[in-house]
């Protein structure tokens, strides 16, 4: 899911460089996409139970009852286990901005480990790959490393964020700079 974070009068700085306190001129946040809520989960799982419970209903007490019960819990179980993994999983968080004179992603983990990398955005370059194992392949080259970006995206969403980022970095690049006449 893709969210542009509006921009505000008030700075707030970014993590990784505490000195930024200007806001930059593009600030995205992606997140893997949560189709299920927690309520709708509990509601699937009431349903799913239900429909194991059923066929125990005629063996209720009889061997066969006993001997198919352990199955269906363990099922549940796994099923449980699942959607709690998912939900995990969908803490995973990425934050690309760009300012005129840097550009910066932070991955941050479902577990709190911050992955950071930055680079200069004149030499900053977006590629869409379309014959890579995965469709429409998102990666920014630059500060001597290529980093995978929005890997959770839909292959639609990445060519959305592909098309956003290339035109904020192609509208930075002809913007005059400060230091010009």
């Amino acid at each position: 899911m893709l969210e542009q974070t509006a921009r505000s009068h008030i700075p707030t700085p970014a993590r990784g460089f505490p000195n930024r306190v200007e806001a930059p001129l593009l600030a995205l946040s992606l997140r893997p996409n949560r189709s299920l809520s927690q309520r709708g989960v509990t509601w699937v799982m009431a349903l799913v139970a239900l429909g194991l419970v059923m066929p125990l209903v005629p063996l209720g007490g009889t061997g066969a009852g006993w001997g198919m019960l352990p199955f269906l819990v363990a099922a549940l179980a796994g099923l449980a286990w699942a959607f709690r993994r998912s939900f995990e999983d969908g803490r995973l968080t990425e934050e690309f901005r760009l300012w005129p004179d840097l550009v910066t992603v932070e991955r941050i983990e479902p577990n709190g480990t911050v992955q950071r990398w930055h680079a200069n955005p004149f030499w900053v370059r977006p590629r869409l790959i379309e014959n890579a194992p995965v469709e429409k392949y998102l990666t920014l080259t630059g500060n001597g490393r290529e980093i995978e970006l929005g890997a959770f995206l839909s292959p639609g969403e990445r060519v959305e964020l592909f098309d956003e980022i290339s035109a904020a970095l192609d509208r930075l690049k002809t913007l005059p700079s400060a230091e010009s006449p």
